[in-house]
């Protein structure tokens, strides 16, 4: 790929499965043709995210920071927010405006949209986030619920639907398939 055909703003948004999975397809294109690669992971603390087993492998052609922290806990799901949670997205953010400067030539932004809704960061965050971003760099948001002053400045939106889930016949995440 010309690098000079890099700098859109791309967005994987809805309430089907397989947002982190097309931004993490994405990666792997981009990095075998050469490109820098970053991903910056908002909210997904813990060890128990496969994906991350290949993606150290693939170092340096794919870099990745994972922020938050756990949200499964004894085989549940926390939803409340500690202040902990409100810091590590802040974090996140500041580690994606240190990258913006690195030379990076794409970077996901995974479930940086659902921030939003779980109230870890303010719209405008990722707002000001976005106008930071460098002219060539291609950035891709992931997660449900992406404000539509955010969807407004992207070039490229992914709606991901459900039709039909095997979770709705009651059939939990699967490792290795969903996490």
């Amino acid at each position: 790929m010309s690098k000079k055909n890099l700098g859109k703003i791309q967005i994987y948004t809805g309430d089907g499965k397989g947002k982190t999975t097309a931004s993490l397809g994405l990666a792997i294109r981009a990095a075998g043709d050469g490109l820098k690669v970053g991903i910056i992971y908002f909210d997904k603390g813990g060890d128990y995210y496969n994906e991350r087993e290949i993606l150290d492998k693939l170092k340096p052609y794919i870099e990745y920071q994972a922020f938050g922290l756990p949200r499964m806990t004894g085989g549940r799901f926390r939803f409340d927010n500690l202040p902990e949670d409100i810091e590590q997205a802040k974090e996140a953010i500041k580690q994606a405006e240190i990258w913006m400067k690195q030379k990076f030539d794409l970077l996901i932004l995974d479930e940086i949209n659902t921030t939003v809704k779980t109230e870890l960061l303010e719209e405008q965050d990722i707002l000001e986030l976005i106008e930071k971003k460098p002219k060539n760099l291609e950035l891709i948001l992931t997660g449900r619920y992406c404000p539509k002053n955010v969807m407004d400045k992207a070039d490229l939106i992914t709606e991901m639907k459900p039709i039909k889930h095997y979770a709705d016949q009651g059939l939990e995440a699967r490792e290795g398939i969903e996490y």
